[in-house]
Order: C-alpha cells, then sequence, then structure tokens
C-alpha cells in the first residue's frame, strides 16, 4: 500500500502542469515580496526624513506659470491642473507629430521608387541624413539654429496680413465658433461615421460582385458637403481672428511657441525616416510579378500603386508603424531640454522640485505613458486586422 502511495505522489511531483504552477506562484511570490520590500523601504525612508507621502499635494497652490497651456491656468490653480496642463501638451506634440511623421514618412516611402533620378536621390538623402542624427541634436538644431535666429516681431516674416513667423512663434488666423456652430460639428461628425460605413459596405460589395465603388470621390463628397450644408443652415456660425501687432507683440489668432515648433519638427523628420523606411520595404514586399501582371492587362501605375502595391505593402509597414508611434510619444520627453511644458517638464521637474513627490510623480507619469502606449498598440492591432491576409 505504501509503495503505490509513494508512486502516486512522485507521479503528481512530475507532472508538467503542477510543476509549471510550482514555479510560477514561487516567481509571483518572490516578485511581490520585492516590491513590498522597495515599497516599504521608501516609505521608512521618506518618514525619517520628514517626506509626506500620499497624493493630497495634488490640492496644494503650485505657485508657478507654464508657458503653454490649452486649458485656462495660473500659479495660483493646483499641482492636480499642472499635471493636465502637461498631459495636453504631451497629447498635442504626440498627435501633431504621429500626423506629420505618417506624411512624410510616405511620401518619401513612395518617392524612394520614383522613374525620376532627383525625387529619388533627394528621399534617400532625406532618409540617410534625419536617420543617423540622434534626436536631440536634431532638437537643439531646429530649436537653436533655426528658429531662434528668426528676426523679432516688427520684423516678422509675413504671408498676407494673415500669417506671421518670428522669434517668438508662428502666428495664424484662428477660426472662432459661435452660436449655432455644433451643428456644424455635429454634421462633421456624421460624415466621418458615414464614411467609415460606406467603407465597410463597398469593400463587402467588391468581394461579392467585383465592382468597385468610387470611394474616394464619395468621401470626399461627405466630408465637404455634410458640414457645408450645415453652415448654410445655421447661417455662417463663425469668423476670423486675424494675428495683430500691438505694442511689443502679436494679439489675437493662434500662436505657435517656438519650443512647441522645434519639437514638433524633430519628431517629425526623425520618426518620418524610419516610417518612409517602412513603406520602401512594405513595397519591396510585394512581389513584382503582380506590378508586370497588373501593366498588362491594363491598368495605369496610380492604380497599380492604390489597389495593388499599397494594400499588400501595408501588412509589413503596419507592425512597424506601431513600434514608430510609440516610440515617437516616449521620444516628447526630450521636450525638457528645450524647455518645451510637456507632462515631464512640467510634471516630473517643476511640480516634483517643489513638493518632493517623487514617488508618485514619477508613478503616475510612468502610468500616463504606459496608458498611451497601450491605446496606441490597441488602435494599430485593429488597423493590422483590416489588411491582414484572412486564410481559410
Amino acid at each position: 500500500m505504501q509503495p503505490s502511495r509513494s508512486r502516486g505522489i512522485a507521479s503528481y511531483l512530475n507532472n508538467p502542469q503542477v510543476r509549471a504552477i510550482f514555479y510560477q506562484v514561487l516567481l509571483v511570490s518572490a516578485l511581490g515580496y520585492l516590491f513590498y520590500t522597495i515599497i516599504s523601504n521608501a516609505l521608512t525612508n521618506m518618514e525619517a526624513r520628514g517626506i509626506q507621502s500620499g497624493f493630497d499635494f495634488l490640492w496644494g497652490t503650485a505657485g508657478f506659470d507654464i508657458l503653454m497651456s490649452l486649458i485656462p491656468y495660473d500659479a495660483t490653480d493646483t499641482y492636480g491642473k499642472t499635471f493636465i496642463v502637461g498631459l495636453l501638451n504631451t497629447l498635442l506634440v504626440s498627435i501633431i507629430s504621429i500626423l506629420l511623421a505618417t506624411l512624410v514618412g510616405f511620401i518619401m516611402g513612395i518617392a524612394h521608387f520614383s522613374p525620376n533620378w532627383l525625387i529619388r536621390k533627394l528621399a534617400l538623402v532625406y532618409i540617410e541624413i534625419f536617420r543617423n542624427i540622434p534626436l536631440l541634436l536634431q532638437i537643439f538644431f531646429w530649436y537653436f539654429a533655426v528658429l531662434t535666429t528668426l528676426p523679432g516681431p516688427r520684423q516678422s516674416l509675413a504671408l498676407g496680413e494673415a500669417i506671421f513667423l518670428n522669434v517668438r512663434g508662428l502666428y495664424l488666423p484662428e477660426l472662432v465658433p459661435e452660436a449655432g456652430a455644433g451643428l456644424v460639428y455635429g454634421a462633421l461628425l456624421s460624415a466621418i461615421i458615414a464614411i467609415v460605413v460606406l467603407r465597410r459596405w463597398a469593400k463587402q460589395r467588391q468581394e461579392r460582385t467585383g465592382e468597385q465603388f468610387p470611394l474616394l470621390w464619395s468621401s470626399l463628397g461627405l466630408l465637404l458637403g455634410l458640414p457645408l450644408l450645415a453652415l448654410l443652415i445655421s447661417g455662417l456660425p463663425f469668423h476670423w481672428s486675424y494675428p495683430e501687432l500691438r505694442g511689443f507683440n502679436f494679439q489675437g489668432g493662434i500662436t505657435l511657441i517656438p519650443e512647441l515648433m522645434a519639437l514638433t519638427l524633430a519628431l517629425t523628420m526623425y520618426t518620418g525616416a524610419f516610417i518612409a523606411e517602412a513603406v520602401r520595404a512594405g513595397i519591396q514586399s510585394v512581389p513584382h510579378g503582380q506590378t508586370e501582371a497588373a501593366r498588362s492587362v491594363g491598368m495605369k501605375e496610380r492604380q497599380i500603386m492604390h489597389l495593388i502595391i499599397v494594400p499588400q505593402a501595408m501588412r509589413v509597414i503596419m507592425p512597424v508603424l506601431n513600434s514608430e508611434y510609440q516610440s515617437l510619444v516616449k521620444n516628447s520627453t526630450l521636450a525638457t531640454a528645450i524647455g518645451y511644458p510637456d507632462l515631464f517638464t512640467v510634471f516630473v521637474g517643476t511640480t516634483l522640485n517643489q513638493t518632493g513627490q517623487a514617488i508618485e510623480i514619477v508613478s503616475m507619469t510612468m502610468a500616463v505613458y504606459f496608458v498611451f502606449n497601450m491605446l496606441i498598440s490597441l488602435i494599430m492591432n485593429l488597423f493590422n486586422r483590416q489588411v491582414a491576409i484572412v486564410t481559410k
């Protein structure tokens, strides 16, 4: 009886699944003890030095100004509001840079295959230069070598009487909404939803019948037609605010500070070079025989690129885009080198120095960048499913 029980226990312990669960529980326990020890030691040391812990500091008065804010803010606001201001500034520079880098990257990636020798070489030179120079140096180049050498406000570079560029920034006209503007915004949102639905319907129709629907022109018609109709119905509920030189600086319109422009330019050109390489690799991954076959049936070059090459190249491009977008968001923390008030500069910089709440502030900032990158990954994975080849 005893030998049989021993064999049963030995068999149970030699079960790979049991061993796997045992080692995983052991690992989780060790990690839990490690983090508990780190946090416990940190709290003990903070208490010994008289440093308060917790998040009560978020309701304290900040007492400092921020160079740029997308929401109303002044020095009497709380540290919690400095967190929101920095968060919005990070979102602003990240979204603008992602859009511009994607545009530049696709243009340069496709230009790499241009039959024109000059365009092809210019694309190659762009990629090799901006991909191989450190991003921080590029930020310094745009900020110190380009933007800070611009003339003063009275000698501004002007485009008509609406756009001005000087050492204090770029001044643009602002479209100011009035009562009734909500109808136009609603029409624009409806147009975007309609385009998404139309695109899905057109794809199903093509798979069912083989016929193409003029999706581009239909989408443009919806995107422009619905808001225009809403504008006419609501009586043009917008007016322009133009920048004007009053005293020592321009007033009115939209102001893009040099720090924002330098960071955006650097992130765009740097990330755009890597995206261009991804686009080039994606296009080269499409078998050349498909291009020849498309030409043999009389398709134009534009149709071949739009209908044959790009849809297949996107399978290779999308995973790289995901990685580049995430890197761009993380690289935006280099803004602190030129003083752009992003989350890292405002919260981890000034707020941490004033409050000493290092653990709370760094943890909150790390959580924000983690969430940003997870959202990017989620969105890009959804797009990736749309362009992936479905096997049956």
